[in-house]
């Protein structure tokens, strides 16, 4: 097993794609066969795959969660943090903390449009921990 925690730079609201980073990490553990497992350390940020062929989807994407969980929602409480406090919350909520990624052959086994990304969304993110754990043979 190989684990590996990566210190993301502050990114803006959106799609980040880190494939590169985490395939580095699958070549660093050695591993042939296996799985790769992600999972970010925050409660306003997402790990997904999404297409990486056209960057229209992440900006489509983006669009449609600016439509359903506005910033500034005269719905929410929690505010601490500013308008986008609570949406970013929900928006996790919605998405996913963690992923799962089979290893075939040494390479993450991604399908032919997919990538990796982080999806910040917060509207001025900060640094994200993301730890990658490799297990296999």
């Amino acid at each position: 097993m190989h684990q590996k925690t990566l210190t993301l730079n502050r990114v803006p609201r959106g799609l980040a794609n880190i494939t590169g980073q985490v395939a580095a990490v699958v070549a660093d553990a050695g591993v042939s066969q296996g799985i790769c497992h992600l999972f970010v350390h925050h409660t306003s940020a997402s790990i997904v795959i999404q297409e990486n062929a056209d960057p229209d989807v992440q900006t489509d994407l983006e669009a449609f969660f600016r439509r359903l969980v506005p910033d500034g929602d005269s719905l929410f409480l929690h505010r601490d943090e500013g308008p986008d406090d609570m949406p970013a919350h929900v928006r996790t909520a919605l998405t996913a903390t963690s992923v799962s990624i089979p290893v075939i052959q040494g390479e993450l086994a991604l399908g032919t449009w997919q990538g990796v990304y982080l999806w910040e969304h917060r509207t001025h993110g900060t640094a994200r921990r993301l730890t990658v754990t490799v297990d296999g043979e």
